[in-house]
């Protein structure tokens, strides 16, 4: 059995100049892409862009509507709510009913 050699600073530039010849043959072997290809490619890219830009205004016009649907919601039930409330009473009617209630809590007390 053979012991470990150090290898030399010779050996190890040869084993990366291999390295770096058997890289780039491997990339000159690579078929190149042709128009065609690229043409096609790039309409398919195109077309999937437009398609999620279509989708994604749909998208915000319908939270747009559902927005505008729950402020007119909200509109409508404070006025319903507004509606509902008494109206407001003038001194006078104030007047009268503080009279009434000093009145009957009068005739509670004398029984």
């Amino acid at each position: 059995m053979t012991s470990f050699k150090v290898p030399s600073f010779q050996d190890r530039a040869a084993l990366a100049k291999q390295a770096k010849q058997k890289a780039l043959e491997k990339l000159k072997a690579k078929p190149q892409v042709d128009e065609a290809t690229l043409a096609e490619r790039k309409a398919a890219r195109l077309a999937r862009e437009a398609a999620e830009a279509e989708e994604r205004a749909a998208r915000r016009a319908a939270d747009a509507a559902a927005r505008a649907e729950r402020e007119a919601r909200r509109l409508e039930a404070a006025t319903a709510v507004a509606a509902e409330e008494p109206p407001a009473l003038s001194e006078a009617d104030k007047k009268a009913a503080r009279d009434a209630r000093y009145a009957a809590r009068k005739k509670r007390v004398k029984r």
